[in-house]
């Protein structure tokens, strides 16, 4: 047998085996809204670098995705999941920001669906036609060890504008962005279900797990966008990460995670401390955290990230 054949042979038997595992299955948050909770680990070759959590919400006319996950073999996965609920085809994708884990699956949904629209923040659409599509495959083949190979950046087609109005399935959606600037990148892109009253937060939100503050992210705009969606006063919040909630179980948790680090931070400047001194008191403040998933790993690079940031605004 030829090495290519061999190759899509290895990638269709990796395919069929995944997307019939029982362990991820669209859990129904609301009529007819849908979550699939990826795992809270970081990529591998068992999960195939599924982390996200993928929403679907099915209209009178056709369903509509939100994040799709992280490979051709996680978006092949969703497909098949999807085909449980419902047989309406997919009329539109929702990307929430450039990081792949949560759209490199795009490509499964084309494949099947050429001409759909998939929507995203205008940065987000610009920072993966340049670099982020071809870095986050290259990662993300390396963390999962070649499981998700074959993967191809599938970028959005439509950009968005905060407050737009997207009517489409027979559902209506409102995008959130910009809040702030800069959140958790500066391609957020939150979005709102106006039936159900459900918010997408895309990576604005973790539960149980520790996000990343890169330099292209920013903890002041990220504690405003948690805020600001808290107010909007919906019954159901989805977070990037971890179970689904209302405000208080699925936004509240990290919000408070971030205003302990900025307040410790802040008092911690004023006394001229360096960032691993004001790490002890922190700790003992963030003792309901230190079990989520990536924290011995994140509390420290958060400290320098908020650090840097409040004496960036004391310039």
């Amino acid at each position: 047998m030829k090495k290519g054949l061999l190759i899509l042979l290895v990638i269709a038997v990796g395919i069929y085996l995944f997307s019939n595992s029982e362990a991820y299955k669209f859990e129904k948050i609301a009529k007819n809204v849908f979550v699939m909770h990826g795992s809270l680990d970081e990529p591998n070759p068992e999960n195939k670098g599924f982390m996200n959590n993928p929403g679907l919400i099915v209209g009178k006319n056709g369903a509509i995705i939100i994040d799709p996950g992280s490979s051709y073999q996680v978006g092949k996965m969703v497909l098949d999941k999807v085909k449980a609920i419902t047989d309406k085809p997919i009329v539109a994708v929702f990307n929430t920001h450039v990081h792949g884990d949560h759209w490199l699956g795009n490509q499964a949904i084309v494949e099947q669906y050429p001409a759909i629209k998939i929507y995203a923040h205008k940065n987000m659409i610009k920072q993966a036609k340049e670099s982020e599509g071809e870095r986050w495959i290259a990662l993300m083949s390396d963390l999962t060890k070649g499981a998700s190979n074959g993967t191809i950046a599938t970028f959005p087609t439509n950009t968005t504008t905060h407050l737009q109005i997207i009517k489409v399935g027979g559902e209506t959606f409102r995008m959130h962005h910009d809040i702030t600037g800069v959140a958790h990148t500066n391609t957020d892109l939150m979005v709102e279900h106006l039936q159900s009253k459900t918010l997408f937060l895309g990576d604005n939100g973790f539960v149980h797990r520790q996000g990343r503050f890169d330099n292209t992210s920013d903890m002041h705009g990220n504690i405003k966008a948690l805020e600001y969606a808290i107010n909007l006063k919906l019954a159901h919040y989805v977070p990037g990460h971890g179970p689904t909630g209302d405000a208080d179980h699925a936004v509240k948790p990290f919000l408070d995670y971030l205003l302990i680090i900025q307040d410790e931070v802040e008092k911690g400047y004023k006394e001229d401390l360096a960032d691993y001194e004001i790490k002890p008191t922190a700790l003992k403040k963030l003792t309901a955290y230190q079990e989520w998933h990536g924290f011995d790993g994140q509390f420290g690079r958060h400290i320098n990230k908020m650090l840097l940031e409040i004496e960036a605004l004391d310039d």
